[in-house]
Formats: structure tokens, C-alpha cells, sequence
């Protein structure tokens, strides 16, 4: 069911102050920025071993980072687990008890199709289901 740990998303009030810390201190792979703008968020993703990093920066102050940010502080905002046929799994997981927070994928950072779990139903962790376009056993 679950492939990997695609990312770990990490809630972050600047990239500008903050990138420095991952590409020069961890000496981590910038592999690109970009803005999700139906999120309102600018996100950077590093390459850190087979999982991935994803800073995620608010663009607004009704954006869903921004009020994260506000109520529990920049750091470890989701957990992304790769998966193929999202919307089976989201279909598995609802008939387990858990509750999502949406019934049906949207298309989030890099195109990648994407579904989040209620932290109501996971124990306080937002975890994420991911399903990228091409995804194999060896890259996602």
C-alpha cells in the first residue's frame, strides 16, 4: 500500500531565512521552488536521501501554513506517504475509520495528486497520501 516517506512537510515563516540552514549547514539539494497558489503556499523541496523535504512558506495570512505558523509555530507540519491509486487508498483508508480531509485527491505541489488524513483520526499527525504521475518502485 504505502511505497515510501515521499517528504516530510515543514512549516516554515521564510524561505529566504530559512533555505541557508538545509543547503548549507545539512548541505542538502535544492531541487526547485514553486508556488501553489491554491494553497497559498511557496514551497521548496530538498533532496534528503530517497525522501524529500518540503519547506512550505505562507503567501497569505488565510493561507492553511499561515495559521499552522500562528497556533503551533514553524517545524514539522505533515508526513507524505507515496502511494499508487490514491483514490483507492483513500477509499480503503475511510472504510478503516479514518477520516479525511478530502474525500477525493487534489493536485498539489509538482502536479503530484494528493489527499490528507484528519490528526483527529492519526493520532495528531497529518499525514498525506501522495500519488505522482510516473511513479515506480525506485523514483517518485
Amino acid at each position: 500500500m504505502i511505497k515510501k516517506v515521499d517528504h516530510i512537510g515543514i512549516a516554515v515563516k521564510s524561505l529566504d531565512k530559512t533555505l541557508s540552514f538545509y543547503t548549507e549547514v545539512l548541505r542538502l539539494e535544492l531541487l526547485g521552488i514553486e508556488e501553489v497558489e491554491s494553497e497559498k503556499v511557496k514551497v521548496a523541496f530538498l533532496k534528503a536521501g530517497e525522501t524529500k523535504l518540503e519547506l512550505l512558506e505562507p503567501t497569505a495570512e488565510d493561507s492553511p501554513i499561515s495559521k499552522f505558523i500562528e497556533k503551533r509555530g514553524e517545524g514539522i507540519h505533515h508526513v507524505a506517504l507515496g502511494v499508487e491509486s490514491i483514490q483507492e487508498r483513500i477509499d480503503e483508508i475511510k472504510s478503516k475509520g479514518i477520516k479525511m480531509i478530502q474525500d477525493q485527491p487534489k493536485t498539489g505541489a509538482g502536479g503530484a495528486l494528493v489527499a490528507f488524513m484528519h490528526p483527529k483520526s492519526t493520532g495528531g499527525v497529518l499525514y498525506e497520501f501522495c500519488e505522482k504521475k510516473g511513479m515506480n518502485k525506485e523514483h517518485g
